[in-house]
């Protein structure tokens, strides 16, 4: 039977195990999107994961809503990326890049004044965005027009060819937690009609122009999908979240990606249900888990075929050794969640690795 410590041929990559780093975003690029070398020393300490999935990327300029997070849009952002890339493959490490538009998620003071765009003028409530004047409301976003979606489409293409010019191995296609393509996903979101709005096959639509041109460009077999049917952070919600999930799955079979990479719950506990099981049974390809496993968990669904991988969020971000601690039965490191979007080194490159305990 598969463990975690099993290879696993991934698309074009074959990964020495399953224990994947999942996208975390940290905000230590710099006031240009531009990722540093701490970023670069960051990743290259994670290198053992099967795969690391760097953090949530601006595909396009204009659409920040975490102030200091990466861009993969200029020429500045591709350098600095390579540097991150080189550092990775030089410790034998495998890369994807998360591209990502933030949607209604953005903030004006983020973006020159802009109003932030989604599927329907719904704002997110109950939360804040963190800002440069301090933490702000979210703003009521404008409604794309339909024949604005195609520089969108052309936009997640434009970083795809941009993430391999950077040495990325492939791209994951962020549609999960509440941004712009999760936004046209689930009907709580999306009030639209026309192509774009309605039954899940519209709302699908856009999720799936993107992918098949980042598949164009990238190959389908460096290319993933996150889907988030349950989370409902950013104010989510959908009505049918099992049947959206049963359908993506199934539609994204026709692209044979290198993986899709499915987050199985809620972080605040608002939607339940089982989508692993539909997702499983529906989808052909290989299957990534993520949310809250512990290592006995995820080696349990691996060797059961409910998942062919795991990613792990919290625990690699503060174990940059978690395979080995992992196979050492090594105790891990508690993150510090003060640190997890502040500048510099504290809280992000500091955590002692297994054998300096």
């Amino acid at each position: 039977m598969p463990s975690l410590f099993s290879p696993l041929n991934l698309g074009a990559l074959s990964t020495p195990n399953r224990i994947f780093m999942a996208p975390l975003t940290r905000c230590r690029a710099d006031a240009e999107h531009v990722p540093t070398a701490l970023m670069a020393e960051y990743y290259a300490q994670r290198a053992s994961a099967g795969l690391l999935i760097a953090e949530a990327t601006m595909a396009m300029a204009g659409n920040s809503s975490f102030w200091t997070e990466p861009g993969i849009h200029s020429p500045a952002q591709i350098a600095g990326w390579q540097r991150v890339t080189d550092a990775v493959h030089a410790a034998a490490g495998r890369i994807f890049l998360q591209i990502w538009h933030g949607g209604r998620a953005c903030h004006p003071l983020l973006n020159n004044g802009a109003q932030p765009v989604a599927p329907s003028p719904l704002p997110i409530t109950g939360d804040e965005v963190r800002t440069p004047a301090g933490k702000q409301p979210y703003v009521t976003p404008r409604e794309l027009r339909d024949d604005e979606l195609p520089g969108v489409v052309a936009g997640f293409a434009r970083a795809a060819a941009n993430a391999l010019a950077a040495g990325f191995d492939g791209v994951e296609v962020h549609a999960a937690n509440g941004y712009l393509l999760d936004e046209f996903l689930r009907d709580g979101a999306n009030k639209r009609t026309g192509p774009y709005g309605g039954p899940v096959a519209n709302r699908a639509r856009l999720l799936c122009e993107v992918v098949e041109a980042v598949c164009a460009v990238c190959g389908s077999d460096r290319v993933g999908v996150r889907l988030s049917p349950l989370n409902s952070y950013n104010s989510m919600i959908d009505s049918d979240p099992i049947g959206l999930a049963t359908w993506l799955a199934s539609r994204l079979n026709d692209f044979d990606l290198a993986y899709l990479h499915l987050m199985r719950g809620d972080f605040f506990r608002q939607q339940g249900g089982d989508v692993l099981t539909p997702v499983r049974a529906s989808y052909r390809g290989t299957l990534i888990g993520n949310m809250g496993y512990s290592a006995d968990e995820a080696d349990a669904a691996i060797a059961a075929g409910q998942l062919d991988a795991v990613a792990f969020g919290t625990a690699f971000l503060a174990n940059p050794d978690l395979p080995e601690r992992i196979r050492m039965g090594a105790p891990l490191n508690t993150p510090d969640p003060a640190t997890f979007y502040t500048p510099g080194p504290a809280g992000y490159t500091d955590y002692p690795p297994c054998e300096a305990r």
